[in-house]
Protein backbone atom coordinates (compact mmCIF):
# COMPACT_ATOMS: atom_id res chain seq x y z
CA UNK A 1 0.00 0.00 0.00
CA UNK A 2 1.19 3.48 -0.76
CA UNK A 3 -0.49 6.41 1.13
CA UNK A 4 -0.43 9.91 0.68
CA UNK A 5 -0.60 12.41 3.70
CA UNK A 6 -1.11 16.29 2.01
CA UNK A 7 -2.52 19.41 4.10
CA UNK A 8 -2.06 22.53 4.50
CA UNK A 9 1.47 23.90 5.61
CA UNK A 10 1.72 23.90 9.11
CA UNK A 11 -1.11 21.05 9.74
CA UNK A 12 1.06 18.68 11.19
CA UNK A 13 1.68 16.54 7.99
CA UNK A 14 5.07 15.30 8.60
CA UNK A 15 3.66 14.75 12.70
CA UNK A 16 0.60 12.51 11.10
CA UNK A 17 3.51 10.73 8.81
CA UNK A 18 5.62 9.86 11.78
CA UNK A 19 2.58 8.57 14.57
CA UNK A 20 1.40 6.23 11.06
CA UNK A 21 5.32 4.86 10.85
CA UNK A 22 5.50 4.44 14.01
CA UNK A 23 2.15 2.29 14.30
CA UNK A 24 2.96 0.01 11.24
CA UNK A 25 6.20 -0.65 13.20
CA UNK A 26 4.60 -1.79 15.99
CA UNK A 27 2.18 -3.92 13.72
CA UNK A 28 4.38 -5.57 12.63
CA UNK A 29 4.96 -3.62 8.83
CA UNK A 30 8.28 -2.39 7.70
CA UNK A 31 7.52 1.49 6.68
CA UNK A 32 8.95 3.05 4.00
CA UNK A 33 8.47 6.93 4.85
CA UNK A 34 9.24 9.07 1.61
CA UNK A 35 9.96 12.87 2.35
CA UNK A 36 8.19 14.35 -0.90
CA UNK A 37 8.34 17.77 1.06
CA UNK A 38 10.94 20.22 -0.40
CA UNK A 39 10.24 22.45 2.78
CA UNK A 40 10.30 20.82 5.75
CA UNK A 41 13.31 19.59 6.95
CA UNK A 42 12.64 17.96 10.38
CA UNK A 43 11.23 15.09 10.13
CA UNK A 44 13.93 12.90 10.09
CA UNK A 45 14.64 14.18 13.59
CA UNK A 46 11.09 13.54 14.27
CA UNK A 47 11.00 9.70 13.39
CA UNK A 48 14.53 9.54 15.47
CA UNK A 49 17.35 9.72 12.62
CA UNK A 50 20.77 11.48 13.38
CA UNK A 51 20.77 13.09 10.05
CA UNK A 52 18.56 12.59 6.63
CA UNK A 53 19.69 10.29 3.74
CA UNK A 54 21.45 11.33 0.91
CA UNK A 55 18.16 13.15 -1.51
CA UNK A 56 17.36 11.04 -4.18
CA UNK A 57 17.69 14.24 -6.61
CA UNK A 58 21.22 13.68 -6.49
CA UNK A 59 20.92 9.82 -7.33
CA UNK A 60 19.61 11.69 -11.04
CA UNK A 61 22.54 14.17 -11.44
CA UNK A 62 20.76 16.90 -9.20
CA UNK A 63 18.22 19.04 -9.52
CA UNK A 64 19.97 21.21 -12.45
CA UNK A 65 19.87 18.35 -14.77
CA UNK A 66 16.88 17.31 -13.91
CA UNK A 67 15.93 20.62 -14.78
CA UNK A 68 17.67 20.96 -17.86
CA UNK A 69 15.86 17.71 -19.09
CA UNK A 70 13.05 18.68 -18.25
CA UNK A 71 13.02 22.12 -20.20
CA UNK A 72 14.46 19.82 -23.46
CA UNK A 73 11.36 18.04 -23.14
CA UNK A 74 9.08 20.31 -22.79
CA UNK A 75 10.81 21.92 -26.31
CA UNK A 76 9.70 18.43 -27.46
CA UNK A 77 6.30 18.47 -26.62
CA UNK A 78 6.17 16.34 -24.00
CA UNK A 79 4.31 17.55 -20.75
CA UNK A 80 5.76 17.12 -16.92
CA UNK A 81 3.91 14.01 -15.63
CA UNK A 82 4.59 12.02 -18.55
CA UNK A 83 8.53 12.94 -17.84
CA UNK A 84 11.02 9.81 -16.71
CA UNK A 85 14.12 10.20 -15.33
CA UNK A 86 14.84 6.96 -13.99
CA UNK A 87 16.59 4.58 -15.72
CA UNK A 88 14.72 1.74 -13.95
CA UNK A 89 11.83 -0.07 -14.80
CA UNK A 90 11.04 -0.91 -11.27
CA UNK A 91 12.62 -0.12 -7.97
CA UNK A 92 12.82 -2.28 -4.96
CA UNK A 93 13.97 -1.24 -1.68
CA UNK A 94 17.06 -3.60 -1.51
CA UNK A 95 17.99 -1.96 -4.58
CA UNK A 96 18.29 1.84 -3.11
CA UNK A 97 21.71 2.96 -2.50
CA UNK A 98 22.47 2.94 1.44
CA UNK A 99 23.35 6.47 1.14
CA UNK A 100 19.91 7.06 -0.23
CA UNK A 101 17.85 5.02 2.41
CA UNK A 102 18.64 4.82 5.84
CA UNK A 103 16.82 2.64 8.58
CA UNK A 104 16.04 2.29 12.88
CA UNK A 105 14.09 0.00 13.86
CA UNK A 106 12.46 -1.26 11.01
CA UNK A 107 11.48 2.17 9.75
CA UNK A 108 13.16 3.67 6.56
CA UNK A 109 13.03 6.86 5.18
CA UNK A 110 14.46 8.24 1.56
CA UNK A 111 14.17 11.75 0.52
CA UNK A 112 13.58 13.70 -2.91
CA UNK A 113 14.91 16.53 -2.17
CA UNK A 114 14.77 19.91 -0.87
CA UNK A 115 15.12 23.95 -1.41
CA UNK A 116 18.39 25.01 -0.03
CA UNK A 117 19.02 28.48 -0.71
CA UNK A 118 17.41 31.27 -2.47
CA UNK A 119 16.84 31.49 -6.31
CA UNK A 120 17.10 27.90 -6.60
CA UNK A 121 14.32 28.38 -8.87
CA UNK A 122 11.08 25.97 -8.82
CA UNK A 123 10.12 22.64 -7.29
CA UNK A 124 9.21 20.85 -10.45
CA UNK A 125 11.84 18.60 -10.97
CA UNK A 126 11.03 17.35 -7.44
CA UNK A 127 7.56 16.33 -7.98
CA UNK A 128 8.79 14.82 -11.15
CA UNK A 129 11.38 12.40 -9.25
CA UNK A 130 8.73 11.97 -6.54
CA UNK A 131 5.75 10.86 -8.96
CA UNK A 132 8.18 8.46 -10.82
CA UNK A 133 9.89 6.96 -7.60
CA UNK A 134 6.30 5.98 -6.19
CA UNK A 135 5.23 4.42 -9.74
CA UNK A 136 7.92 2.09 -9.78
CA UNK A 137 8.60 1.52 -6.72
CA UNK A 138 7.79 -2.08 -5.54
CA UNK A 139 6.80 -2.74 -2.34
CA UNK A 140 6.51 -6.45 -0.07
CA UNK A 141 3.62 -7.96 1.24
CA UNK A 142 4.92 -6.47 4.70
CA UNK A 143 6.21 -3.21 3.31
CA UNK A 144 4.16 0.15 3.61
CA UNK A 145 5.36 3.47 1.56
CA UNK A 146 3.94 6.44 3.33
CA UNK A 147 4.33 9.84 1.52
CA UNK A 148 4.67 13.34 3.49
CA UNK A 149 3.80 15.58 0.42
CA UNK A 150 4.44 19.16 0.11
CA UNK A 151 2.16 21.58 1.20
CA UNK A 152 -0.82 22.41 -1.17
CA UNK A 153 -2.10 20.41 -3.95
CA UNK A 154 0.71 21.16 -6.61
CA UNK A 155 1.81 17.74 -6.00
CA UNK A 156 -2.00 16.79 -7.90
CA UNK A 157 -1.16 18.70 -10.99
CA UNK A 158 2.11 16.92 -11.36
CA UNK A 159 0.73 13.62 -10.91
CA UNK A 160 2.75 12.21 -8.25
CA UNK A 161 -0.60 10.55 -6.89
CA UNK A 162 -1.16 8.55 -9.77
CA UNK A 163 0.47 5.58 -7.78
CA UNK A 164 -1.25 6.05 -4.69
CA UNK A 165 -3.57 3.76 -2.80
CA UNK A 166 -5.04 6.22 -0.19
CA UNK A 167 -5.19 9.73 0.62
CA UNK A 168 -4.78 11.41 4.34
CA UNK A 169 -5.67 15.29 4.21
CA UNK A 170 -4.31 16.70 7.67
CA UNK A 171 -7.24 19.21 8.46
CA UNK A 172 -6.57 21.87 11.76
CA UNK A 173 -9.02 24.35 12.44
CA UNK A 174 -9.27 26.77 10.16
CA UNK A 175 -11.28 27.55 7.23
CA UNK A 176 -8.13 27.56 4.95
CA UNK A 177 -7.44 24.02 6.10
CA UNK A 178 -11.50 22.60 5.72
CA UNK A 179 -11.49 24.69 2.13
CA UNK A 180 -8.01 22.75 0.68
CA UNK A 181 -9.64 19.20 1.93
CA UNK A 182 -12.43 19.73 -0.08
CA UNK A 183 -9.86 20.60 -2.99
CA UNK A 184 -7.73 17.75 -2.57
CA UNK A 185 -10.92 15.18 -2.37
CA UNK A 186 -11.97 16.48 -5.76
CA UNK A 187 -8.50 16.22 -7.29
CA UNK A 188 -8.22 12.59 -5.82
CA UNK A 189 -11.22 11.50 -6.65
CA UNK A 190 -10.22 12.90 -10.09
CA UNK A 191 -7.11 10.59 -10.52
CA UNK A 192 -9.40 7.51 -9.87
CA UNK A 193 -8.23 7.60 -6.16
CA UNK A 194 -11.17 6.01 -3.87
CA UNK A 195 -9.93 5.96 -0.21
CA UNK A 196 -10.12 9.56 0.64
CA UNK A 197 -10.09 10.52 4.65
CA UNK A 198 -9.45 13.39 6.50
CA UNK A 199 -7.32 13.65 9.76
CA UNK A 200 -8.12 16.10 12.10
CA UNK A 201 -5.14 17.70 13.86
CA UNK A 202 -4.44 20.22 17.29
CA UNK A 203 -8.16 19.09 18.36
CA UNK A 204 -8.28 20.49 21.66
CA UNK A 205 -11.52 20.11 22.53
CA UNK A 206 -15.39 17.89 22.00
CA UNK A 207 -17.12 21.02 21.13
CA UNK A 208 -13.99 22.27 18.30
CA UNK A 209 -13.81 18.54 17.39
CA UNK A 210 -17.95 18.70 16.80
CA UNK A 211 -18.13 22.03 14.92
CA UNK A 212 -14.93 20.61 12.88
CA UNK A 213 -16.72 17.31 11.93
CA UNK A 214 -19.91 18.90 10.91
CA UNK A 215 -17.86 21.08 8.44
CA UNK A 216 -16.08 18.74 6.91
CA UNK A 217 -19.57 16.14 6.92
CA UNK A 218 -20.80 19.29 5.29
CA UNK A 219 -18.44 18.78 2.31
CA UNK A 220 -18.83 15.27 1.90
CA UNK A 221 -15.26 14.47 3.47
CA UNK A 222 -15.10 11.29 5.31
CA UNK A 223 -13.30 11.38 9.21
CA UNK A 224 -10.92 8.64 9.39
CA UNK A 225 -9.85 9.77 12.93
CA UNK A 226 -8.75 12.88 15.56
CA UNK A 227 -5.44 13.67 17.01
CA UNK A 228 -5.59 15.76 19.86
CA UNK A 229 -3.89 18.44 20.93
CA UNK A 230 -0.90 16.77 22.89
CA UNK A 231 2.08 18.74 24.66
CA UNK A 232 4.66 16.50 24.07
CA UNK A 233 4.36 16.43 20.53
CA UNK A 234 5.01 20.28 20.55
CA UNK A 235 7.98 19.80 22.72
CA UNK A 236 9.55 16.97 20.99
CA UNK A 237 9.21 19.49 18.00
CA UNK A 238 10.76 22.44 19.59
CA UNK A 239 13.30 20.18 20.89
CA UNK A 240 14.10 18.02 17.42
CA UNK A 241 13.39 15.09 19.14
CA UNK A 242 11.70 11.63 18.09
CA UNK A 243 8.04 11.39 19.07
CA UNK A 244 6.90 9.66 21.93
CA UNK A 245 3.86 7.36 22.72
CA UNK A 246 1.06 9.64 24.11
CA UNK A 247 -2.19 10.02 22.97
CA UNK A 248 -1.76 11.51 19.66
CA UNK A 249 0.11 7.86 19.11
CA UNK A 250 -3.31 5.93 20.60
CA UNK A 251 -5.16 7.83 18.32
CA UNK A 252 -3.39 7.27 15.24
CA UNK A 253 -3.91 3.79 15.84
CA UNK A 254 -7.13 3.82 15.08
CA UNK A 255 -6.66 5.23 11.74
CA UNK A 256 -4.47 2.26 11.18
CA UNK A 257 -7.57 0.11 12.03
CA UNK A 258 -9.58 1.69 9.35
CA UNK A 259 -6.64 1.68 6.89
CA UNK A 260 -5.82 -2.32 7.55
CA UNK A 261 -8.70 -3.69 8.45
CA UNK A 262 -8.08 -7.14 8.22
CA UNK A 263 -5.19 -6.63 11.21
CA UNK A 264 -8.26 -6.52 13.81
Amino acid sequence: MKISVCGKGGSGKSTVVTLLANGMRERGYKPLVVDSDESNSGLYQMLGFDKPPVPLMELVGGKKIVLKQMVSRYSAGESEPEMNVLTQNEILLQDIPPQHIVEKDSIRLVGIGKILQSLEGCACPMGVLSREFLKKLHLKEDEVAIVDMEAGIEHFGRGVETSIDSVLVVVEPSLESITLAEKVKRLASGVGINRIWAVMNKVNSEDLASKLTNELAGRGIAIIGSIPYDPEIFEACLDGQPLGKGEAAREAGKILDTLFPNEN
